[in-house]
Parts: structure tokens; C-alpha cells; sequence
């Protein structure tokens, strides 16, 4: 079945451009378009898509409180960010309101189907240079508060290995090739440590490190 994908967009030349380049793909579907976040919200409630791509600033209802409202609802559907990254001041707070990653506007047409197919399966997907923006901005700003800490303690030895090495951006395969493990337990490992620490995706996982302060920048 093909991925259904909503794209969100103050900016009709940007939404329909992307639109034009996923639909060129064989197993993406572009089900509908929204001009602001209250509209994607209501497209949402319409086409269960299994993927958004939201913009950060569009008038009404922006972005991020969008994807605070959608993730609210328990949807399964996916949230990817678009950002212009030297403008947005709001990656943290977008992934902590439950967006599965963040793209830069000007990403190639490979790396924007990549990113829908990465989400839609359940991963993770963050340009890297947003990648730096967090980790630098995680490395100013206080970690987390004791009661999310003291999840940690649940992790084994190996679990919050595995935590740390997310964070530094490894997929599966580079992990299991890291540790010298099956990929699949690779796979069983991260989904002990979404349930444990109450996660919902490898993205969060990645922040949750980073504030926790088991990885520092440049880590």
C-alpha cells in the first residue's frame, strides 16, 4: 500500500512543488494539502495519512502546536517538520510535542521520499545539520528534571549503550555492526528502551539522551 502523506505550508509554491516530487514516487501518495495548521488538523481528522509534513510557521495555528494536538490525539500518523533551520527556534520543542524528525526545505528530492519512508515505518529521520543545532543547544540548556532521570535506572548496561549511540545518529545496521549484534536484536534492544523510558520514537530517545546528559557535544 502506498504511504498517504498530508503536506502543511502557508506556501502554495512549496506545498505543490513537494507534492509533484513525492507523487513522482511509486509507493507515495499525496492525499491532501493543507495552508496552516488548523487546516492540517482538519485534514488529518479527514485522511488519516500516515504522514504529515508540517511547517514550523503558518498562520492560525502554527506548526508546533499542531503537532502538539495531533500527537495528542493518538493518531498513528507521523509528524516531519519542516524547518529553514537558521530561522526556527523551535526543533526541541517540536520533538518533544511528538515530531518524528525535522527536514530542511531546500532537502533533495531523494532525501524527502527517504525521510516519509523512514517516519511512516516507525524510525527517525533529522538533516544534519539540524542534527548539530540540537546537540549544541542541548548542551547549553539544563538536563531533565529527577523524575525523568531516575527512568534511567531501569536501563541495563547494554540498554543505555545503545541509548548513547542513538543519539550520536546510528541507524540499526550501524549499531549492530558497532556492537557486533544482529540487527534484530538491535531492533529488540531500542524497543525496550522506548517502552522503559515511555518514548514514542527513536528521535525522542535521541533528545532524551542529550538532556539526561549521557552524551555531550562533540561526543
Amino acid at each position: 500500500m502506498s504511504i498517504r502523506v498530508v503536506i502543511a505550508d502557508d506556501q502554495a509554491l512549496i506545498r505543490e512543488g513537494f507534492s509533484v516530487l513525492l507523487n513522482a514516487q511509486p509507493d507515495i501518495d499525496v492525499v491532501a494539502e493543507a495552508q496552516d495548521g488548523e487546516d492540517a488538523l482538519a485534514k488529518v481528522a479527514e485522511f488519516e495519512p500516515d504522514v504529515v509534513l508540517m511547517d514550523i510557521r503558518m498562520p492560525v495555528v502554527d506548526g508546533l502546536e499542531a503537532t502538539r494536538r495531533i500527537s495528542a490525539t493518538g493518531a498513528e500518523t507521523k509528524i516531519v517538520v519542516l524547518t529553514t533551520f537558521d530561522s526556527d527556534e523551535y526543533v526541541h520543542e517540536a520533538l518533544r510535542a511528538g515530531a518524528s524528525g525535522f527536514l530542511l526545505k531546500d532537502t533533495s528530492a531523494r532525501q524527502l521520499a527517504e525521510a516519509v519512508r523512514t517516519v511512516a515505518s516507525g524510525g527517525a529521520m533529522l538533516a544534519p545539520a539540524v542534527t548539530k543545532r540540537l546537540i549544541a543547544d542541548f548542551s547549553r540548556f539544563g538536563s531533565l528534571q529527577a523524575p525523568r532521570v531516575q527512568r534511567l535506572e531501569s536501563l541495563t548496561e547494554r540498554e543505555t549503550e545503545v541509548l548513547c549511540l542513538i543519539a550520536q545518529g546510528l541507524s540499526n545496521a550501524e549499531l549492530a555492526n558497532h556492537l557486533v549484534v544482529a540487527e534484530q536484536t538491535v531492533k529488540s534492544h531500542v524497543s525496550r528502551i522506548l517502552v522503559k523510558l515511555q518514548l514514542r520514537d527513536r528521535t525522542q530517545a535521541a533528545i532524551y539522551a542529550y538532556e539526561a546528559g549521557l552524551v555531550q557535544r562533540g561526543s
